[in-house]
């Protein structure tokens, strides 16, 4: 396995994360493999907006839209 040293710090994360490793029984260490193996598989699961709201609402089925017609381009307007 291999490991990392993480330099620069904030002392108030330092702090965060020794109380959240403490309140679930885990080393700094521990916690700090876990937070980081939960960030990295969730930053490959990421998904679109489009995407989440398709697979949301794909059981209800989908709707047909009318496409009107292309009209011809308008004048542009004259300033002047």
């Amino acid at each position: 396995m291999a490991s990392i040293t993480i330099r620069n710090l904030d002392d108030g994360v330092k702090a965060k994360l020794r109380v959240r490793a403490a309140a679930n029984g885990r080393s700094m260490e521990e916690e700090a493999r876990i937070i980081l193996r939960t960030a990295v598989n969730q930053e490959d699961s990421r998904r679109g907006l489009g995407t989440k709201l398709h697979e949301l609402f794909k059981p209800f089925g989908g709707v047909e839209l009318e496409i009107p017609p292309r009209e011809a381009m308008r004048e542009p307007p004259r300033f002047g």
